[in-house]
């Protein structure tokens, strides 16, 4: 009776053993965590005049102004990409980080702006530009121009020079649009 137990317990001890090793096989970890984007912030320089800086906060999909474009004037423009952490904001080093899982396009609508991205910007190792630095020239804008902005997270494929080379609007294939936001520019 006493030897039964024993390999009872034995059979018991490694039943139990492998079926918490199983189970940790089993479950898939999440190698790619990343926070929620919360904020955006687009500055705006103007390339003239130092001085005439024009910042929009869009949280949520709601941006709390709009910018005042002016016509033949070329501006610095800077996309900081925020999450939320307790009561406030911080910049997300994520997109620098995994620079070659972004790539950001620009889509003005009833406004002739033509992007630039800056020699400064941070670049992809397939030399793509990331577009988080740009100049943007404003030929004309209308009273309803917008610009729309996305962040594109693991597109397949990335093109700077969209229209052109001296227009760098960008297009992406592929990939899940992370940020996808509207800023009135007229």
């Amino acid at each position: 009776m006493k030897k039964i137990f024993n390999i009872t317990l034995v059979l018991f001890a490694a039943l139990f053993i492998f079926s918490c090793r199983n189970d940790d096989d089993a479950v898939p970890e999440d190698v790619h965590e990343h926070d929620e984007i919360g904020r955006v912030v687009l500055k705006l320089t103007n390339k003239a005049d130092a001085a005439d800086v024009q910042t929009v906060n869009v949280i949520s999909g709601v941006a709390d102004g709009h910018l005042h474009l002016h016509t033949g004037d070329t501006y610095l423009a800077e996309l900081d990409f925020q999450i939320a952490h307790d009561d406030h904001y911080h910049s997300s080093e994520e997109i620098v980080e995994e620079k070659d899982h972004h790539f950001i396009t620009f889509g003005p609508a009833n406004a002739d702006i033509v992007v630039m991205r800056a020699s400064n910007d941070v670049v992809r190792t397939d030399g793509q530009k990331l577009g988080l630095k740009s100049e943007w020239k404003i030929n004309s804008t209308q009273a309803t121009g917008k610009m729309n902005i996305k962040l594109v997270h693991g597109p397949t494929a990335v093109n700077q020079n969209y229209p052109s080379a001296t227009n760098q609007l960008g297009q992406t294939q592929g990939g899940e649009t992370d940020v996808d936001i509207t800023v009135d520019a007229h």
